[in-house]
């Protein structure tokens, strides 16, 4: 399983990275549509949808609400020559952020109050969308950050978002399996431990003091930016264990089976799906 893990990330981070740096923001915009759509397609059975023509519906009313919002607020103007973001762009960011609030509730407390939104599968259709459109979304206006001006400065942001999140994997990964012994929440993901969490955390911000020093940070950004690596990989893991919930509780043990060693989309971007709006509030507020 290792094996094909890190196979399958050796053709997959090169791909993302390129569309990152190298689409132009419309081509992106249309990735983002097709991997949303991806998203949903496997988050059918998490809401108990075996057919396949229901799950083809709910993938396209969710590729049809994030179109919507590139329609409302063109992506080419979510960002004005000064700097400033669409403030109904923002709006959009403070609901994904009050859904994961609410996410970690109910992940918090699972299994308690999962007889609710377990027996509806409306709800868990809503939790759908707050979970997958808006983190489209955030990873649009990441990269439409100062395209006029600078058309790397939002892929350079979001391959920091990446890095973040691939380097707090990674450490959780294997500081997990070499040593972990504490359960996080054995209710929702009895793999997962204290020991990974901190090992992921740990990772994420060796990452980050390397490339501080490589660029020379002062003391301030240092201990800036330390803070915004703490909290993301923190929500990072918040996404992780929400999906793991749902899969929990729907008896499904991977969302998908397309990318070998990982499972499917879904198991690839749950992390994202709850870092990308938080990390773009950090952005709009903090600046880097």
């Amino acid at each position: 399983m290792l094996i094909k893990r890190v196979l399958t990330a050796v053709v997959l981070a090169p791909c993302a990275i390129a569309a990152i740096f190298y689409l132009s923001l419309q081509n992106f915009a249309w990735l983002l549509l097709a991997l949303i759509g991806l998203g949903a397609w496997e988050w059918g059975p998490l809401m108990g949808i075996k057919s396949k023509g229901k799950r083809i519906l709910f993938a396209l009313s969710n590729v049809a609400l994030l179109g919507l919002l590139f329609d409302f607020m063109p992506i080419d103007q979510l960002w004005t020559p000064e700097g400033a973001i669409n403030p109904n762009a923002k709006l959009v960011l403070w609901l994904a952020s009050s859904w994961w609030l609410l996410s970690a509730f109910l992940t918090f407390v699972y299994p308690k109050c999962s007889s609710f939104w377990s027996s509806h599968r409306s709800v868990r259709g809503i939790f759908g969308w707050l979970t997958l459109v808006p983190a489209g979304f955030a990873l649009m206006i990441i990269r439409s950050v100062n395209y006029s001006t600078d058309p790397y400065h939002g892929a350079q942001l979001m391959m920091f978002l990446f890095g973040l999140v691939w380097s707090a994997d990674i450490g959780a990964y294997f500081v997990g399996k070499s040593i972990g012994k504490h359960k996080l929440m054995p209710n929702v993901s009895p793999g997962k431990t204290l020991e990974g969490f901190f090992g992921g955390v740990l990772s994420a911000c060796l990452l980050v003091v390397g490339v501080g020093l490589v660029l020379d940070w002062n003391a301030s950004q240092f201990t800036q930016v330390l803070l915004v690596t703490m909290l993301i990989t923190t929500i990072s893991v918040l996404g992780d264990l929400n999906e793991s919930m749902f899969k929990r509780q729907a008896g499904v043990k991977d969302s998908g089976s397309i990318l070998p060693g990982h499972g499917g989309i879904l198991d690839r971007i749950d992390s994202l799906t709850s870092t990308a709006p938080v990390f773009a509030l950090c952005y709009i507020f903090i600046g880097w």
